[in-house]
């Protein structure tokens, strides 16, 4: 097998992509793996996340186990969430001319750097791979006349990309929109790692994690939600649908922080629901499998804006029956409507309660049908269906 190098160029260190750099570099001859990154963000000691609105640190090792290198950011912003501009790294165009054998993977065209990237990319002959998270669902919703603008714009950049590496059913379906050809569509799944998240699955008291972490009887259960709590996740459609339940057997724990906080304490207080609903604060990366193992159903309940919804990956690795809005990036891959879980209309208080209820409600042989639903999505949704697709764009490039 002939030896391929693949760039991928990420604007920091993210948690969820680093499990994959390192799985490639330990277990793959074929290809050799280097990240670049534009901005230090996610790796300093403690970091203000705005989404979370407080300081976070990622307990897992970010810049272990494969190679990287960090380009210096000539932006005059202080953070990469302030859009285009916020990500400027000029060595990004020495860098590629050293690489002109590669094959690179750009994370999309938020930024002016993943622009630069793109062009001087094809100029000095790279390969050039796209990997983007736009669902056409979500695109249709947009302003008619920006969306016009956009999309003459892409239509020119779309010209140097060789491969249009697709993480979803949405995701493909707005490329095929642009007309993009059949052979240059490579399926890139958003996933997690899973196989840390069944590990933890199976070494788990749940017992005694239930009186551990809430201090509720093992005969409770519970809904589950995994996000920061902003506007974009509409944390609080899920608290209203859980008190329309009106069910003494349940409890709902939020994992997360941000901005709303206060909003749903709010609710939460004047809805008497202070004994029944926990909102956890920010739980680091190591501590989140646990909770999920706690779950009867897990629910994703966001707007215009979640291109996909790695949380419910999370969640699906423990078997957990699946709650997601139509507009979340991945209600069309990850959810068997009435096998493993449902999908509710964004908003619609009352038909997601009634979707909890029938999630609460599962009977053992349903449950082990959802559990089985998951399982056989997920070894599509995984790291071995990306790395050979890589493989694939290896041996095509050479």
């Amino acid at each position: 097998e002939q030896m391929g190098k693949i760039i991928f160029l990420n604007s920091h260190p993210i948690q969820y992509f680093v499990p994959l750099y390192q799985k490639i570099t330990t277990e793959n001859n074929s290809i050799e793996v280097e990240v670049v990154y534009c901005s230090g963000e996610n790796n300093r000691d403690g970091n203000e996340d705005i989404g979370f609105g407080t300081t976070v640190k990622w307990d897992i090792p970010l810049l272990h186990g494969y190679k990287s290198i960090f380009l210096k950011n000539y932006s005059w912003f202080s953070s990469i969430d302030f859009g285009f501009w916020s990500l400027l790294n000029f060595g990004i165009i020495k860098y590629l001319f050293k690489n002109r054998k590669a094959i690179i993977v750009i994370h999309g065209w938020a930024y002016a750097t993943n622009i630069l990237a793109i062009l001087f990319g094809r100029l000095f002959g790279l390969n050039i791979c796209l990997r983007a998270e736009t669902p056409l669902n979500q695109e249709l919703r947009k302003n008619k006349f920006f969306i016009y603008l956009k999309h003459k714009c892409l239509k020119c950049l779309f010209y140097f990309v060789e491969y249009f590496l697709f993480i979803g059913n949405q995701n493909y379906l707005f490329y095929k929109k642009f007309g993009i050809a059949e052979s240059k569509l490579i399926f890139v799944p958003y996933c997690v790692d899973n196989n840390r998240f069944k590990e933890t699955a199976r070494n788990v008291n749940k017992t005694e994690l239930k009186e551990l972490l809430f201090g509720i009887p093992p005969s409770y259960k519970i809904i589950m939600f995994s996000g920061k709590y902003i506007e974009k996740k509409r944390p609080l459609d899920l608290i209203k649908a859980f008190l329309l339940l009106n069910r003494n057997d349940v409890m709902l724990v939020m994992i997360g922080e941000g901005e709303l906080r206060s909003v749903l304490e709010k609710y939460i207080s004047i809805h008497n629901l202070k004994n029944k609903v926990k909102l956890t604060g920010f739980v680091n990366q190591t501590e989140i499998p646990k909770y999920y193992s706690l779950a009867n159903v897990f629910v994703m309940c966001s707007g215009l804006g979640e291109t996909w919804g790695l949380s419910v990956n999370e969640a699906m690795n423990f078997g957990t029956p699946i709650i997601v809005s139509d507009t979340s990036g991945c209600s069309n891959d990850l959810v068997k409507h009435g096998e493993n879980g449902y999908v509710f209309r964004e908003g619609n208080i009352e038909e997601l309660s009634l979707r909890l209820s029938l999630c609460l409600d599962m009977n053992d042989e349903k449950l082990q049908i959802a559990k089985e639903c998951n399982n056989s999505i997920l070894n599509s949704y995984s790291y071995d269906t990306i790395i050979n697709s890589l493989k694939k764009i290896v041996s095509m490039s050479n």
